[in-house]
């Protein structure tokens, strides 16, 4: 049974050997080209899908969406199709901010462990809202491209490469609809659909230049995500209630909205090391859209907001290898025999995920990858 049938059709950007991009969707192992089908007049979109990459669809809201799929899922088996192993897939949307929140317990508590071991625990405002800070849109790369290790300053008059590098499993939200002050209940309205992400985190960089104001270039250098960008609408059989809040949380942030029940694996070197639960996240998608916005700040279309990393209670659910290794004191051993604390030049994550159908059966949210260079 393929993880990519009709009830998944998740959205990307492909191009084949003229370098034309053009916007398709995933059935099995090929990719229906619906900008061929749009210039055939087998979907009418109004032009949306014969664009190179998926902002315009995206802006037209959740009626057409659905409609656009209906009809995808009405025509698959006549619509043009390429093999997936003949295409190169590109970014899916042109980014316009990328926001980055702190949303699993687990991760932030384990974290404040390993750095803050003196004073163990969440800060005092972690549970009254969902902590986040405003990345580096230009910096978004698509899976595949390579990640180049960062320089930055380690210490006091000391400069150079990260020895400590490190990578958080989340997911992303993309955004369809602008909106502003966005209420958790109109969560997907605005919302098109979800992406894997990976965070990449130079803990070194981190640990010198965060404290007071927090993440700055420990982070800005590169975030991956996955090709394809799954629909909202193909996660419904994936709703879960969200995680007991307490204390209850202010009101723009009620009703919290759903969880998600997503499995996600952590690849190193072809060894898997950790499977986070991305049910057990503290703060949900719905509620951190609306504390993005409830200052008045807009969101456009194309704009990508992440999870924070996604870890369980067990070090085996780990998202970052931060927590995995206890900072690099307690090395995972792969399967070639070799150990690792952080991420040495050469090596390859890749960070994949599923989730429930509506009937129960699985779905893939595909995988997003990345090979460290120096």
């Amino acid at each position: 049974m393929t993880l990519f049938d009709l009830r998944n059709l998740p959205y990307g950007v492909f191009s084949t050997g003229d370098g034309v991009r053009r916007i398709g969707v995933r059935l099995g192992d090929a990719v229906l080209d619906l900008s061929r089908a749009e210039e055939q007049d087998l979907i009418l979109a109004g032009g949306a899908l014969r664009q190179p990459a998926l902002n315009v669809l995206m802006a037209l809201g959740r009626p057409l969406w659905s409609a656009i799929r209906a009809r995808v899922v009405q025509l698959a088996p006549t619509l043009p199709a390429v093999p997936l192993a003949d295409v190169e897939l590109h970014l899916p949307f042109e980014v316009a901010d990328y926001t980055d929140f702190y949303s699993s317990e687990h991760h932030a508590t384990q974290v404040s462990r390993i750095l803050r071991p003196e004073r163990p625990g969440l800060q005092p405002n972690w549970k009254h809202l969902p902590i986040g800070y405003h990345g580096r849109a230009g910096t978004v790369v698509v899976s595949g491209t390579p990640v180049e290790r960062p320089a930055g300053q380690l210490g006091p008059g000391e400069f150079g490469p990260s020895r400590r590098l490190d990578v958080e499993a989340e997911v992303g939200f993309v955004v369809g609809v602008p909106g502003r002050r966005i209420s958790t209940a109109d969560f997907a309205e605005h919302v098109f659909g979800v992406v894997l992400v990976n965070d990449w985190s130079a803990r070194d960089i981190q640990a010198f230049e965060y404290q007071p104001l927090g993440p700055f270039l420990a982070k800005s250098f590169a975030t991956s995500v996955s090709p394809w960008v799954v629909p909202l609408e193909a996660l419904s059989g994936a709703l879960v209630p969200p995680v007991a809040q307490d204390p209850v949380p202010a009101e723009y942030l009620r009703p919290p909205g759903d969880g998600l029940d997503l499995s996600l694996t952590v690849d190193w070197n072809g060894t898997t090391v950790s499977s986070p639960p991305f049910a057990q996240m503290y703060w949900t998608p719905a509620q951190q859209l609306a504390h993005l916005t409830v200052n008045g700040a807009s969101v456009r279309t194309g704009d990508l907001f992440a999870s924070g990393t996604v870890s369980g209670p067990e070090r085996a659910q780990a998202g970052s290898f931060l927590e995995l290794t206890w900072n690099g004191t307690e090395p995972v051993k792969l399967d070639d025999g070799s150990a690792r604390g952080f991420l040495l030049d050469g090596d390859t994550v890749t960070i994949s995920a599923t989730a429930p159908g509506v009937d129960g059966a699985p779905i893939g949210l595909g995988s997003v990858t990345g090979t460290v260079c120096r």
